[in-house]
């Protein structure tokens, strides 16, 4: 009888991420680029700059646009942490 605690390495993995290669993640410059994009544009403010445009190079890479645009919301939400410990 097979003990069920042990992980059957055979088995299919029930993980979120588990198709999921961490050296596949930002391995191109198109992804570097539209990560960046999204995380500045709401960081600085500026103006947006993803169109609908199918030249657009965010377009295909518009997954890493969006995580740079979650990415720093967080910054600012850690930026007026910070504020408010230093300050208050």
């Amino acid at each position: 009888m097979k003990n069920t605690t042990e992980e059957d390495p055979k088995a299919p993995s029930r993980t979120f991420f588990a198709g999921i290669s961490l050296k596949e993640l930002f391995s191109t410059g198109e992804e570097w680029h539209a990560f960046l994009i999204g995380f500045f544009e709401v960081l600085c403010p500026w103006p947006p700059r993803h169109s609908t445009n199918s030249i657009n190079p965010i377009n295909s890479e518009y997954h890493y646009y969006l995580a740079g645009r979650g990415a720093a919301v967080l910054a600012w939400i850690a930026i007026a942490k910070l504020i408010e410990v230093v300050f208050w």
